[in-house]
């Protein structure tokens, strides 16, 4: 069965590469892809080597947390972080490169690439992040010896038959799995129906609630404010994470919402900062006028375009009060308890399928969901009419975020009996 995965890998990896290899997404790192990597690149020296692996930017600020608690416990230790996207590759170097000794590109999941990957990092501990199921790659680090981990484990209660229609076709990969770290206890559950080992199963939370706050630098917030051309006491209205077809609604509720409020600010985050130009287009198109962070918005236009990476949580501090998206499509919703964990009101739209957990913290303390644009105007315009309820829901925002922290300090407990527990 497994040796069906490894030709049936191959195989959809021909027909796929050439699309994989002119993506923006993945282009670079086609080397580091196929498990070769340039000389030095890979930390040597003793202590624990430990490899981190989120496949986007989001996974990786997930997992930065944990990465702050492991260093502080094996000092000495040698932490490779890999991803899969160019953008998590960038923001991995700006933001966790102090924390890191090696930043590389995971390996495609192929039966080459997988083993010689693991054979040049040479894992003691390998820690996958939410559903990053590889076989291969799990193939490969388990034969080498190394303990494997799934933090923040997550199954799609949707798309359970379809897994184990797989794994069973396969070979179970999650038989070579020692601990999965859960978010929650429907999701433990699912991983034991999926074939996980009971005794390796626990339900730790999710580490995404330790990353949310960025470092208190006044300097910074003035900076990003300037670059956004923000006033300090002006309204701010900030839409963040942002997908196709949500924006074109939005400019029309901000047109709305200037009717009454000529004075307030726009600041729109698109998802995919390379959808920046589309956005401004946009815009444009709706008959206002946008600018650039990335250029500085010199003309300080009342619509700006964050097309940064790493600074939508810095951001959030600047807001007056935060939509976030993905709940206007069906891609099922993005991060709001970032926002909240600065303090702002949060509001979304009906399609939250991918956080219910968030939603479930937030609703009635400090998070609001809106059915449709004509809502959001209506509740965004009662807010705005009333700062004093804006401040106390901002308030209970932080406070619930606050209420479910801990997840990172329970999985480095977990993750340390798997490195004590390794053999030399």
């Amino acid at each position: 069965m497994r040796l069906l995965y490894v030709l049936a890998s191959y195989l959809a990896f021909a027909c796929l590469f050439p699309a994989l290899a002119l993506m923006k997404k993945t282009r670079d790192g086609l080397w580091q892809r196929f498990g070769f990597y340039a000389p030095g690149h890979l930390p040597q020296g003793p202590g624990p080597r430990i490899w981190l692996h989120g496949a986007s930017a989001g996974d990786l600020l997930a997992l930065s947390p944990m990465i702050d608690r492991l260093r502080a416990k094996y000092p000495h230790a040698k932490v490779i972080l890999s991803t899969i996207t160019n953008t998590g590759a960038l923001m991995a170097k700006e933001r966790l490169s102090k924390q890191i000794d090696a930043i590389v590109f995971a390996p495609w999941d192929l039966f080459g690439a997988t083993r010689r990957a693991v054979a040049a990092i040479e894992p003691d501990v390998l820690v996958l992040e939410y559903t990053e199921i590889w076989p291969n790659l799990i193939r490969a680090a388990h034969a080498s010896g190394a303990r494997i981990a799934l933090t923040n484990g997550r199954f799609s209660a949707h798309h359970l038959k379809r897994y184990r229609l797989f794994f069973d076709l396969i070979g179970n990969p999650l038989e070579d799995i020692d601990l999965f770290l859960m978010r929650e206890q429907d999701e433990a559950e699912r991983a034991l129906f999926l074939g996980a080992r009971p005794d390796a199963v626990h339900v730790t939370g999710n580490t995404k609630f330790d990353a949310l706050v960025p470092s208190n630098e006044a300097a910074e917030d003035q900076a990003l404010r300037t670059a956004l051309g923000l006033d300090a006491a002006g309204r701010v209205w900030i839409a963040g994470s942002t997908h196709e077809g949500e924006e074109e609604t939005l400019l029309e509720v901000y047109r709305r919402l200037t009717a009454e409020l000529p004075d307030l600010r726009f600041v729109i985050a698109p998802r995919y900062i390379d959808r920046a130009p589309r956005v401004l287009a946009l815009i444009e198109q709706a008959g206002l006028h946008g600018g650039l962070r990335s250029q500085g918005n010199p003309q300080r236009a009342p619509v700006v375009v964050l097309d940064s990476i790493g600074e939508l949580a810095r951001a959030y501090r600047l807001a007056t009060v935060v939509f976030v998206g993905g709940s206007f499509t069906t891609r099922g919703g993005q991060n709001i308890l970032e926002p909240a964990a600065q303090g702002r009101p949060v509001l979304f739209g009906p399609h939250m399928e991918n956080f219910r957990d968030s939603v479930s913290v937030l609703m009635g303390r400090g998070g609001l969901q809106v059915k449709d644009a004509d809502t959001l105007h209506r509740v965004l315009a009662e807010l705005f009419s009333r700062p004093d309820s804006l401040e106390s829901l901002g308030a209970l925002a932080r406070s619930a975020v606050r209420q479910v922290s801990g997840a990172s300090d329970r999985n480095v407990a977990a993750l340390a009996k798997l490195i004590e527990g390794r053999p030399s």
